[in-house]
């Protein structure tokens, strides 16, 4: 039996939140919360039963340090990683997300401030792959293209982890999050990274702009018509897509819509097991909406590895995301998988 259902590399910071969804510059409180894309992917599966392990690393003797620790404790996560001394104080540090929730026809704004983060500079040496994999075993890893493209030695990290994880029997699932900032000047390097983990990858996740940008392969005009008004040139992109990375078995993106800050439209598509599966666009009411992509890959990894059929994946996928557009933190914890699949069926009843 392998000891980790789900892994993932992430480098992991505080989100400071303003209370009353206020906007960060006006107002003097705020709520903090420990957050990376990848260790919010697996939330749900932590919320849900499964064993789920994050690498990373941790500025030593620092009390955010610490607060991200029991953070991860508190959502059944385990973590490893290397402790930094800080270098004094303009030393490392955990990256800070300034982020509110925006209200009615103000959008939300998301200001990041990332100097010196403590994990742009984890490596491969930073970790037993051999004990993970091979010893330990796990079942499924995931990463981000955030994440890969923080620094080439998280880049290199990627890809030696996606190469270990395939030479011994592990599910490589990679969300693309091309970020343009990230790749300025560092095209080449990270089209070359991008490239090899996509051909590892068993399942690949991305929008328009993510393939094309990150991978290179045609699609849709980026920043062009609403997915949601384009499935057919969609699917022509994915068929060129598997056609250069025949590993991957399973592609997946969500389809949104704003109406406003409080009202979205929201749907998705898969590809699975040579079938392609539609979510069309509902309305769904948004609390907060960062972490709903997130949450929407963490209930497709969690399907996956429960071995749901595709249209099931899609619907409990669906839902996490919805779900997690409800919650103030960033990332959806289902009770449990009732729970999810009411978010579906439209049933908000109390449950008594």
């Amino acid at each position: 039996m392998k000891k980790y259902d789900l892994i993932t590399p992430t480098s992991m910071g505080v989100r400071l939140t303003p209370q009353d969804r206020q906007p960060v510059g006006i107002t003097n409180t705020f709520t903090m919360h420990a957050t990376s894309a990848e260790s919010n992917v697996l939330n749900t599966s932590a919320s849900l039963g499964l064993s789920a392990h994050v690498l990373t690393g941790f500025v030593k003797d620092s009390p955010i340090a610490a607060f991200i620790k029991g953070e991860l404790r508190r959502r059944n996560i385990t973590f490893e990683g290397p402790e930094i001394d800080q270098g004094g104080p303009w030393g490392y540090r955990h990256q800070f997300n300034l982020a509110d929730a925006g209200f009615g026809v103000r959008g939300p704004r998301v200001h990041n401030d990332r100097a010196g983060e403590v994990g742009r500079t984890l490596k491969v040496e930073d970790f037993d792959v051999d004990r993970l994999f091979k010893r330990d075993g796990v079942r499924m890893m995931h990463m981000s293209g955030l994440f890969a493209a923080l620094s080439p030695e998280t880049a290199k990290l990627c890809v030696k982890l996606a190469e270990v994880a395939k030479e011994n029997g592990t599910l490589v699932s990679f969300d693309l999050n091309h970020r343009a900032s990230f790749w300025a000047g560092r095209e080449e390097e990270l089209h070359a990274a991008f490239t090899r983990i996509a051909s590892l990858s068993d399942i690949l996740i991305g929008n328009e702009e993510d393939y094309q940008l990150a991978l290179g392969v045609h699609g849709p005009e980026a920043g062009g018509k609403e997915i949601g008004d384009n499935i057919e040139e969609f699917k022509q992109m994915i068929a060129a897509a598997q056609a250069a990375f025949p590993n991957v078995k399973v592609f997946a993106t969500t389809l949104r819509q704003v109406l406003d800050a409080n009202r979205h439209l929201w749907g998705a598509i898969l590809y699975k097991d040579g079938q392609w599966h539609l979510a069309p666009q509902r309305e769904i009411q948004v609390l907060d909406r960062i972490g709903g992509g997130d949450g929407f890959v963490g209930g497709l990894l969690y399907s996956l590895l429960r071995g749901f059929d595709g249209e099931k994946c899609l619907q409990f996928a669906w839902s996490t995301g919805a779900l997690a557009t409800t919650m103030l933190e960033d990332y959806a914890s289902p009770v449990d998988e009732k729970q999810v699949m009411a978010v579906w069926a439209g049933n908000a009843r109390v449950l008594r």
